[in-house]
């Protein structure tokens, strides 16, 4: 081989390696936030489309921390500090912001768990830190976070000594958003409103304080599902659910869909006219 030719595959290769190093520069925040979604590095939960569909005894308790970024005008704090829940089982739970300033602003979520060791198996079905949310003026509003802990979290050697998990925000503001949502969408939902809804949309199949066309739904929220005096049919009666809210509003939004071979036709596409709805049946008692 030439002189001239060993010194320009000399340089090409050199440039090449350059070329390499460049692309995973350019990389690599991208590959390492995929990375820690993936084994749940840092503490990063993982996000799924649907519930868990099975539940063990063991409980944990989940604390909740939340934090604004430097020159943010937010008031961030969870609704309520801490639940305690099985493996397995559906969670829904509410997180306030209030925007103090003059203008609009964007904001993004970070998040994390801690220990770390248990990001591999906190997952999430529905939660603000997906996107870009826009606060008005003044504004304030009740983000949702929906989630459950892997039941494998109990078979994992290295994570037996697990009892408590920290679910930690900061909100930092978005100074270039791309497609920020509303966080209006979240505005806290209307037990009176919810009322007028019930009387509207449900009322000809369902009564608080008896069976009609369909089971009295006076206290429902919390019980068993097939837990009253009705002829329900035999696969919600082996669904096993429990009528938290987060599994009320699955059910509202496609019955058919939640547990197939339901008798249940009826749904409710809005998901705040269902929050309204849950929220007037969650004032509700038996016989009421």
């Amino acid at each position: 081989m030439s002189p001239r030719r060993q010194k320009f595959l000399t340089v090409s290769a050199f440039c090449a390696v350059l070329a390499g190093m460049g692309v995973l520069t350019a990389y690599s925040v991208t590959l390492y936030r995929l990375f820690c979604q993936v084994t749940g590095a840092n503490g990063t939960t993982q996000r799924v489309a649907t519930e868990s569909t099975h539940r063990i005894a063991r409980s944990v308790r989940v604390r909740f921390d939340t934090n604004v970024g430097p020159g943010l005008p937010w008031q961030f704090e969870p609704v309520s500090p801490e639940v305690t829940v099985q493996l397995g089982q559906d969670a829904l739970v509410f997180f306030r912001a209030k925007n103090t300033a003059d203008h609009a602003i964007v904001g993004r979520a970070t998040f994390n768990v801690t220990p770390e060791k248990a990001g591999l198996y906190f997952k999430k079905v529905q939660c603000f830190c997906f996107n870009e949310e826009k606060l008005e003026p003044g504004a304030s509003a009740e983000m949702p976070v929906d989630f459950y802990v892997d039941p494998q979290l109990a078979t994992d050697p290295n994570t037996a000594d697990v009892h408590e998990i920290t679910l930690s925000y900061t909100f930092f503001e978005t100074r270039k958003p791309e497609a920020p949502l509303a966080l209006a969408r979240f505005a806290p939902p209307d037990p009176v409103l919810g009322e007028k809804l019930f009387a509207q949309d449900c009322s000809e199949c369902h009564r608080l304080d008896r069976a009609v066309v369909g089971p009295a739904l006076g206290g429902v929220v919390g019980r068993a599902a097939a837990a009253t005096a009705y002829p329900y049919s035999a696969a919600l009666k082996s669904s096993g659910l429990v009528w938290t809210e987060a599994a009320l509003q699955t059910w509202l939004a496609d019955p058919q869909a939640m547990v197939k071979g339901t008798a249940m036709p009826m749904q409710i596409p809005e998901p705040a006219a269902r929050a309204d709805i849950i929220a007037y049946l969650k004032t509700t008692h038996p016989g009421s």
